[in-house]
This record gives structure tokens, C-alpha cells and sequence, in this order.
């Protein structure tokens, strides 16, 4: 059996309520559409969460899971990531691209020289930034926009950047 090729897609929050009800910040488009997805999976791509019931709520989810039947359950389990396998997830369109894609590209700029590499993919809820790490320097974002990112390619690993009025 082959190791998943795991794609991040959500983190569980704080408990709500005492029945075990919890908290858990969806990474996906549409936050609801994580439910398709049974069980979740840990960073080691093991089974790590059964959804039995959710709804949404100020732009997260609450839930209610096997592995939480109650408080206590729930805040043990606060902070873990959940994984999906990206075999089980949609292909993209040709302008859409999942975050671990985009992480170990090469970073060029519009004259075709070489800058870095993308380290990761923030959001601070303003819109995704590109973390570049530069050949030289410390690293820095780049918002991830058609106008600062014209070109992504990613069968050849490379992402083309206009650094004007960064």
C-alpha cells in the first residue's frame, strides 16, 4: 500500500457547549463540503475523525464526532490537523491549484531570473500571500493575485511573480 499524498484541509477549534461539540476551521472552498470526506486523516494519514454531525457558524463549522463524545474528548483533540488523501479530492481547474501545489515551487520574476522557492501559503483573512523564500535575504510575502502572480506552472514546478510596487 502506497502513503497518501495528504492535502491539509481543516484544523479542529475550542469545544462548544459541554457535549462535546467542537470547533473546526474548514480549509476548503466551501467549509461544508469537508463532510464528503469520512474519516478524516492525521498527519500520518491515519483515520483520525468521524464527522456525525455538523453546522455552520460564524465561518467555521461546529461539530459533533465519534472521537468526542463529550467535553473532555473535545479538548484533547484541539489543534489537531486533518488530512484528506488528494486522490479523493476534485481535480483542479486550470486556475485553481491546491496549497501543497503550490509549496516547493521556484519563484521567478518577470525577466525570467530566479528568486526563491514558496516556503508556504498564508491567509491572515485579507486573501492568500505566497511566503518566498529568496536565494539571498529573509523571506517575504507576495500576495497570491493574478496581478503579483501572472503565471503559475505547475507542471514545471515554477511560479512567475511581478515584485513592481512590492
Amino acid at each position: 500500500m502506497t502513503k497518501p499524498n495528504l492535502v491539509l484541509v481543516a484544523q479542529v477549534g475550542a469545544p462548544h457547549g459541554v457535549q462535546g461539540e467542537f470547533k473546526l476551521m474548514s480549509f476548503m472552498d466551501d467549509p461544508i463540503s469537508l463532510l464528503e470526506y469520512s474519516p478524516l486523516l492525521d498527519a500520518a494519514g491515519k483515520p483520525a475523525l468521524v464527522v456525525t454531525r455538523a453546522r455552520s457558524h460564524k465561518g467555521a463549522l461546529l461539530v459533533f464526532a465519534e472521537q468526542a463524545p463529550d467535553r473532555t474528548a473535545a479538548e484533547k483533540l484541539k489543534g489537531l490537523k486533518l488530512y484528506v488523501d488528494r486522490a479523493d479530492l476534485p481535480d483542479t481547474d486550470e486556475d485553481e491549484y491546491y496549497v501543497t501545489d503550490l509549496i516547493g515551487m521556484q519563484v521567478f520574476d518577470l525577466a525570467g531570473t530566479e528568486i526563491g522557492k514558496v516556503v508556504n501559503v498564508d491567509n491572515f483573512g485579507a486573501g492568500d500571500l505566497l511566503d518566498v523564500k529568496p536565494l539571498e535575504g529573509v523571506s517575504f510575502y507576495v500576495p497570491f493575485t493574478l496581478a503579483q502572480v501572472p503565471e503559475v506552472h505547475t507542471a514545471e514546478r515554477r511560479i512567475v511573480v511581478d515584485l513592481t510596487g512590492l
